[in-house]
């Protein structure tokens, strides 16, 4: 009797969900016998691997959330009963629906890949080679992305600390199902590798950024091998050396170029296909988007744009300050100046009265205290501005109290103040218009996520650019001791955004805390910086305004630092069959 394709696309929406009739997901045309599949691979494998491409949108949300809610690039205006709250305050649970879509969608990706992969013979032809790599491709990032989520950080015994499960197709015997518990990180780890590399022999058409290609695979085996390259204080140099050798292949390949410093700045306004810079994006398109839908898009939390998006997380004080680093980026329309080209994805929200005037403030950060006098957070002030000839005095009045401070320069050509405050504190601050506020905290939008095509909050999630993997490079050439390689990639890059700004020198002091910057400055809102922080063993640190707990570090070492599998998954494994949670707390962390 025949198999039917609606059965070998039989598809689990986690590795732990008992196969039913509902998880069964069918071509357009109804059912279709596998063997009419395998005679006439060329009418039918396409849109089998569409399927698998349509399942990255449903995944690159959750994604992007988990990535970059727990990094130090944004703040939110304040709590939220939305599931991603917990990536951002790290109160980890198994009951997350946003995690649940993650590993349910990454599942169903790879499940659709396997089967296909498991379907279709190689070697009939270059098109069906390259589908299949196709195929290749999006497993192995799959299983990547889903291990960097719930898995220790590679340096962390990897032969011990526990992966995801590698379940990879429809298992043969769903009456008697049984599936796999989590693989080992380092197990997770080279199926991860040997898809890709699978991929990078068998893809041999570039369609653009919107498909898998050669140099999709290759970059992101560059940074698979540079999650493995262990610390800058304990480095793998077998695994950086891999790392800079896939990252060498992208760059050199002819295919992708770095924009121009101007059309960088714009980055985010180019359809992928237009983008000479893009290697890989999970391509999304206005027409799926109708009404509000765009409010609920990754860019409706950064910034509200024609009516459109929520507009509740800003750009942190840490990443503003990172950009004014190297001189003040201002944003004030009648005077506007980037000197870090990557600021302009950056739009402070400015106050204008009914003539269209703005009102100049003195804004700065202070400390805040708690009744005790304990040091508990910190907030925004936006003082009144006072000018008595050359001299600068600012007001801010709290309750019945008004104090008035004088202004000392530290930067009069930049207006870069700094003032002695009523708690005893000296803090520096900037002459700017006043910007409205979302509750107390200053709008600082971020618009890296939208405005694809100039449509509102459109963006097809980045996975791949060239950028990172001179930043991939820099990084793996440190890590071997090669510095003045690092140095010349590192300023590729940097001077790219602030010309002639480039570092000088570069050396085993110096490399970790350069890198780790530009890196931030460079790859924000794309999903990694979190794991950036903890893959190379160091802390998150978000001493600044928000309502995260902004007194708290969160070592490398600490449990949170990986999400807890959803309890969906662990519920729905079948009888006889284990799915291991992760660590309730640090003691059950396993570090060498």
């Amino acid at each position: 009797m025949k198999k039917i394709i609606s059965k070998f696309l039989l598809v689990t929406a986690c590795a732990g969900v008992a196969l039913t009739s509902c998880d069964i997901e069918r071509l357009p045309n109804g059912s279709m016998a596998a063997e009419d599949i395998t005679s006439d691979p060329n009418t039918y494998l396409d849109g089998l691997v569409r399927g698998a491409y349509a399942q990255l949108k449903t995944w690159s949300d959750p994604m992007h959330r988990l990535g970059e809610y727990a990094g130090d690039n944004m703040m939110i205006r304040g709590s939220s009963s939305d599931a991603f709250y917990e990536f951002i305050s790290y109160s980890r649970t198994a009951d997350n629906y946003r995690l649940q879509s993650f590993w349910d969608s990454g599942y169903k990706a790879i499940a659709q890949t396997s089967n296909v992969i498991k379907m279709i013979e190689e070697g009939q032809s270059t098109e069906i080679d390259n589908k299949l790599g196709e195929c290749y491709y999006i497993r192995g990032m799959m299983y990547f992305y889903l291990t960097r989520a719930f898995a220790r950080p590679y340096y962390q015994a990897p032969d011990k600390n526990l992966g995801v499960p590698i379940v990879n197709g429809t298992p043969d015997d769903l009456n008697n199902l049984q599936l796999p518990d989590r693989a080992t990180v380092t197990q997770s780890y080279a199926q991860a590798i040997a898809d890709l590399r699978k991929a990078e022999n068998m893809l041999t058409v570039n369609d653009g950024p919107a498909y898998a290609s050669k140099g999709a695979a290759q970059a992101m085996l560059s940074r698979v091998y540079l999650y493995m390259s262990g610390t800058y204080s304990n480095p793998n140099t077998q695994y950086a050396d891999s790392a800079a050798y896939y990252a060498t292949q992208v760059i050199n390949s002819g295919e992708y170029q770095l924009l121009p410093r101007e059309e960088f700045m714009l980055y985010n306004t180019y359809v992928p296909e237009n983008n000479k810079e893009s290697i890989f994006v999970v391509k999304r398109v206005a027409s799926e988007f109708s009404g509000d839908d765009h409010y609920y898009g990754i860019g409706g939390m950064y910034a509200n744009i024609g009516g459109m998006g929520w507009g509740e997380m800003f750009a942190s004080a840490k990443y503003i300050d990172l950009l004014n680093e190297t001189g003040r980026n201002d944003w004030r329309p009648d005077q506007k100046k980037i000197v870090d080209a990557r600021a302009n994805f950056i739009e402070p929200q400015y106050v204008e009265d009914d003539n269209g005037k703005y009102t100049e403030v003195f804004r700065f950060i202070k400390n805040v205290y708690d009744a005790s006098g304990k040091h508990t957070n910190y907030n925004y002030v936006q003082a009144a501005l006072n000018k008595n000839g050359n001299q600068y005095t600012c007001t801010e009045t709290v309750g019945d109290v008004t104090n008035t401070y004088p202004m000392t320069p530290v930067n009069e050509a930049q207006q870069i103040y700094s003032i002695k405050y009523s708690d005893g504190n000296t803090y520096t601050g900037v002459i700017d218009y006043q910007m409205t506020l979302n509750r107390v905290y200053p709008e600082f939008y971020i618009t890296k996520c939208s405005r694809e095509g100039e449509d509102s909050h459109l963006y097809s999630p980045l996975i791949s650019r060239l950028g990172e993997l001179y930043l991939n490079r820099a990084e793996a050439y440190a890590k071997m001791g090669r510095y003045g390689e690092a140095l010349s990639d590192l300023n590729t890059i940097r001077e790219r955004s602030i010309p002639g700004a480039g570092y000088s020198s570069l050396d085993a002091t110096t490399a970790p805390t350069l890198i780790d910057k530009e890196r931030q400055l460079e790859l924000a809102y794309q999903a990694e910086r979190s794991y950036d922080v903890f893959r190379n063993g160091e802390a998150l640190t978000r001493h600044y305004p928000g309502p995260q707990n902004a007194m708290e570090d969160i070592p490398a070492t600490e449990y949170r630092v990986t999400y807890f599998i959803p309890q969906t998954a662990i519920n729905s494994y079948p009888s006889g069959s284990k799915l291991t949670q992760n660590p309730l707390d640090n003691s059950g962390v396993i570090l060498n």
